[in-house]
């Protein structure tokens, strides 16, 4: 299984990984196929590594004297052990003090999935029949239409005349993005990782995002990849729910590694990046996908800018999920009711600029437990002579 991105020899790729030795975390890189430690004094999280001016230098430089902990082929296969959370270096996500944040609705193809959930209030039996009416009414080409402009509220007004208005219009094709909290510091889980599911939820799905790793002075500093994971039956009740639907035991997914920006990846890159998803079930079923940063709505730079303000500080940055055009209507069992998951999926997010990540859905009660907060990682780091 290849994890690292195509150009691997010249990307910057730094990352987590849990240290049994330390019992915490360590900040690594990778080189040559192999897993190096950059934990030190002056970084010892990932959130002190991005504020630095020019954090491509420093790990360049640091390398040259850093431990080797581990073979990249030996950390995967540890961390697709069932027990990687206490007996072997395994991966973690590749951030630690950061707010994690997340946009909805950034990609207007998809945003007629939103109507559609929210029309259906989360029953998937009547999706087919309002798809073919907003279908019927604006067709199946939005990739051009950019949110807040004039043609974008032509859509709008034509879906509200027709009894369609949504509030996902608003965020989806209005000026301002729809920007929350997708999980809390520290909570994400890495590669390999068992990714959960409410078990209140019978109608859910990946989301392929790509994650941009942006520090305190709103500087994008890299890239990653992630599994925003969505329950639609529960958000498309209602979305006050939202926090429900999204912010559950091993729901979040970030991984394997930050791609650091230097001369030969900017942002640039990412607003061209393809992202494949592949889903293979244990009762054969398999669905592929792909998500297009060419088609999203709103520029990734525009959604930092809304993020992070004069108005709403993030002093140790954040991590911000961009949406995906990805929603699967692939029927799986009952026809017309689109796909879910089963527990047992194996789900893989792909890019060739920024890697691969890789995890199995289970329920989320049946993840292993977030047990490891803020508390513990001071007290871990204070014991290492960190902080």
């Amino acid at each position: 299984m290849q994890i690292l991105p195509k150009d691997a020899q010249k990307a910057i790729l730094v990352g987590r990984i849990w240290h049994p030795q330390h019992q915490g975390p360590c900040l690594v890189a990778v080189q040559d196929g192999d897993i190096y430690d950059l934990t030190s004094i002056d970084i010892p999280t990932m959130r002190d590594l991005l504020e630095l001016e020019d954090c491509t230098g420093y790990v360049t430089a640091r390398l040259g004297k850093a431990e080797k902990l581990i073979s990249l082929d030996m950390l995967m296969a540890n961390s697709l052990k069932s027990d990687a959370d206490k007996q072997h270096i395994h991966f973690l996500a590749p951030c630690d003090l950061q707010a994690v944040k997340a946009c909805g609705v950034t990609f207007a193809s998809s945003m007629i999935e939103r109507v559609i959930e929210e029309q259906a209030a989360g029953d998937p039996a009547r999706a087919e029949a309002i798809r073919k009416r907003c279908q019927a009414i604006i067709g199946t080409r939005l990739s051009d239409l950019e949110a807040g402009s004039a043609a974008a509220q032509k859509v709008k007004e034509a879906l509200i005349a027709e009894n369609m208005w949504s509030q996902y219009l608003e965020v989806g094709i209005g000026p301002d993005a729809e920007v929350f909290t997708k999980a809390q510091p520290l909570s994400a889980i890495g590669w390999g990782a068992c990714a959960g599911l409410h078990p209140a939820s019978s109608w859910n799905n990946p989301e392929p995002e790509i994650v941009l790793a942006v520090n305190s002075r709103a500087e994008i500093k890299g890239v990653t990849l992630g599994n925003d994971v969505n329950l639609r039956d529960i958000e498309g009740r209602s979305a006050l729910l939202l926090g429900k639907a999204k912010d559950n035991n091993a729901s979040c997914v970030i991984g394997p590694f930050i791609r650091l920006f230097d001369a030969d990846f900017d942002l640039d890159r990412v607003r061209e990046a393809e992202l494949r998803l592949e889903i293979t079930g244990e009762d054969g079923f398999q669905l592929e996908g792909e998500s297009l940063m060419r088609e999203i709505s709103r520029d990734p730079a525009d959604l930092v800018a809304q993020t992070i303000s004069d108005n709403h500080q993030y002093p140790d940055g954040f991590m911000l999920f961009l949406g995906t055009m990805f929603a699967p209507t692939k029927d799986r069992g009952v026809k017309g009711e689109g796909f879910t998951h089963k527990t047992g999926d194996r789900v893989g997010i792909s890019s060739a600029d920024i890697g691969l990540l890789h995890n199995q859905m289970k329920l989320s009660g049946d993840c292993q437990p977030w047990t490891f907060g803020l508390a513990d990682l001071m007290r871990n780091l204070s014991a290492r002579g960190l902080v």
